[in-house]
């Protein structure tokens, strides 16, 4: 059985009150919290706050060294000031950053969540067994390393160019050079493939005939998620992953799942072995490998994979050392929390009789048998759990915010680390389970058809007695230690009167306690960044997503579908318009058509009823898309020509609107 189950004994429920734990003023001393404001500009943690952050500390088992010591078996070797920086010069990954993550809790980090941050503080190469290797912290993911009779077999080469390169220059380094035997893709999340440039020359990788292994759909899926909805999930990710905030005790500490993403160059490759269907096998170098597919967890394509040999299972992300999302703050369509369940189980029940140690695509792994199967139970269990729950408790007429607060994990589960919510939490978790069965509307006849936030607010702050009234009761409520209410207050005040200083004030310390207390890493960068750019403004990452290495390989098709949700509906109201698009280069053909404020593509054969025919390159039309070629090159370029009513195409054009890429979100 799992040491972290065994040792821990009187667990208490975190949602009880410090009354009903049996705490105290005398019982709890408070920790120093040095400066009432940070040179960032950030507020100390409040006393509610540092007895909020002391209740975790009694209840939990936070001296339990043994993760620790998982976490740090096996090492070998590390960049000891390992820097990886872009080429000009930005930063893109820096353990030191979060060196002030020793000993014990700030006390504006919820002390739980500080230890998780410590463990993934620990970082380099490390051998998991014989033949089987991690590099770990040299991004969000890990990079697995299997050796095989002749080469390497490469799990998942992390996020990007830089940061594989490194790992990849360390493996080489302290295992000595060997040729890449194959690669295996877990799954469709950019941490996982994104940095496959570094590991290998992809103008000669297509050619070299050494297998690119990943799940069926993977292509499709990993370059769609953030094509239709890219820009507006782009800017929630910083708010999820606290892109703008420092480095500090009182601001970004790491994202539970890791540290932060590595916002570097991004590639991707055709894969030319797919998995399908769970059974299939394969033997590469001498290596057997029993794959299982696993779609529709926690990314909608995903393996995992056993190796006999090794008596070893690479669970992918299908389990790690966190709760998971079914619902991810930046954005993303909910996730099937049954499904996720039964693939755990089925992966129990294929290769746990044969499995003695679990690595994964994130955190360390798991060794002994017994440990590996009341592990997997545990993660089998809590997506089971919070899925059924929900559901019973809306069958009791609970609508998702009542859901959320009532839902509670059976000690057995709650006490169990690995399962905790560093990432994902039980709370909009169980929104999730909500959304996906009922959607966004939870029958109250009065949210049917709500006033927008800015009308509401204006009205809200009328009928509580003006700015100023408003303003003092969200102070009593923060001096009360009752941020959420605090916080639901001041943000009427500042949708009312976005020019208030006292409004954003109150509002952003509100937030930051709320953040301070969070166990959840997404939860408290969501909290601290808001409070963040309420003082200092939008600060926009310096980071292009939209790199050349992944935008060659979206299909044109994926394209056109992107454009037309940039289409003016309204402008576009009255104009009919028909154009065909022709790819010079790929030998692809699109009609593309304007009515009703709606465009439409079909791929196919050109029309001749068009008002124009454009007849381009791919790669001229990825520089219009990104914005790198302009009139005067359409007018000019070899690679772009227009046949019929110029005027009707570039009318087409004026119609395209550009995303915004820093909207509000804390302020109307």
């Amino acid at each position: 059985m799992l040491h972290s189950i065994r040792n821990w004994t009187g667990l208490l429920a975190l949602s009880c009150s410090l009354a009903a734990c049996g705490a105290s003023d005398e019982a709890l001393p408070l920790p120093e919290v040095g400066i009432a404001v940070d040179e960032n500009g950030m507020s100390a943690p409040s006393e509610a706050t540092l007895r909020v952050n002391q209740s975790f500390a009694t209840s939990l088992d936070l001296a339990d060294d043994l993760d620790f010591q998982l976490a740090r078996r096996g090492f070998i070797a590390r960049d000891e000031n390992l820097d990886v920086r872009a080429q000009d010069g930005r930063v893109i990954w820096r353990p030191s950053d979060y060196a002030f993550i020793d000993g014990a809790a700030d006390a504006s980090v919820n002390p739980s969540l500080w230890r998780q941050a410590a463990l993934n503080n620990i970082h380099g190469l490390f051998e998991v067994q014989p033949g089987l290797y991690q590099v770990r912290g040299y991004d969000l993911a890990n990079m697995s390393i299997i050796e095989g009779e002749t080469g390497r077999i490469i799990i998942d080469p992390l996020t990007s160019v830089e940061t594989a390169g490194a790992a990849m220059a360390l493996v080489n380094r302290e295992l000595g050079e060997r040729p890449i035997a194959a690669i295996i893709l877990t799954h469709s999340h950019i941490d996982h493939f994104g940095g496959i440039g570094g590991i290998v020359d992809l103008e000669t990788f297509a050619e070299s005939g050494i297998p690119l292994i990943a799940p069926a759909g993977f292509t499709q899926e990993a370059v769609s998620e953030n094509v239709m909805a890219g820009v507006v999930m782009g800017r929630r990710a910083g708010f999820m992953y606290g892109g703008a905030l420092p480095r500090t005790p009182r601001g970004h500490i790491g994202s539970g799942l890791g540290k932060h993403p590595a916002f570097g160059s991004y590639t991707i490759a055709a894969p030319n072995v797919w998995i399908n269907e769970t059974g299939q096998s394969l033997t590469i170098d001498g290596v057997d490998m029993v794959f299982q597919y696993a779609p529709q967890t926690e990314a909608p394509a995903e393996l995992t994979i056993h190796f006999p040999q090794l008596n070893a299972w690479c669970g992918a992300e299908i389990v790690s050392r966190t709760m998971h999302n079914l619902y991810t703050l930046r954005g993303a369509q909910v996730r099937d929390a049954l499904a996720w369940s039964a693939a755990i189980d089925e992966a129990r029940v294929l290769f746990g009789g044969e499995t003695n140690v679990i690595f994964n695509s994130h955190h360390w792994p798991v060794w002994g048998a017994e440990e590996a199967d009341v592990y997997l139970q545990a993660h089998r269990d809590i997506y089971k759990y919070i899925h059924d729950q929900t559901l019973r408790l809306a069958a009791s007429g609970l609508g998702p915010d009542e859901i959320a607060e009532a839902i509670a994990l059976p000690p057995e589960l709650e006490r169990v680390f690995a399962i905790r919510g560093y990432y994902g939490t039980l709370k909009h978790n169980s929104r999730a389970v909500y959304q996906r069965y009922f959607g966004w509307f939870d029958a109250v006849p009065a949210h049917l058809d709500p006033l927008p936030r800015t009308q509401a607010a204006t009205r809200y702050v009328e009928a509580l007695g003006g700015l100023d009234e408003i303003i003092a009761q969200a102070e009593t409520a923060y001096s009360a230690g009752d941020y959420r209410w605090s916080a639901e207050l001041a943000q009427h005040a500042v949708f009312a009167e976005p020019s208030s200083d006292a409004a954003r004030h109150v509002l952003a310390r509100s937030y930051e306690q709320m953040g301070y207390q969070a166990e959840a890493a997404p939860w408290r960068d969501v909290y601290l960044t808001g409070a963040w750019e309420l003082r200092n403004g939008i600060q926009p990452l310096d980071v292009d997503l939209a790199t050349e290495g992944i935008i060659a390989s979206i299909p044109l098709d994926m394209f056109f579908s992107a454009m037309a949700t940039r289409l003016n509906g309204p402008d576009a109201a009255g104009r009919n318009l028909r154009f065909n698009f022709i790819f010079t280069d790929v030998d692809e053909s699109f009609v593309v058509e304007v009515s009703n404020g709606v465009m439409r593509h079909r791929a196919g054969r050109a029309d001749e009823n068009v008002d124009a025919s454009v007849r381009l390159t791919r790669e001229f039309w990825m520089r219009m898309i990104a914005q790198e070629a302009g009139l005067v090159d359409m007018i000019t370029s070899a690679d772009f020509a227009i046949e019929g009513d110029r005027g009707a195409l570039l009318g087409f054009f004026a119609l395209l609107e550009q995303p915004e890429t820093d909207f509000a979100i804390v302020t109307p």
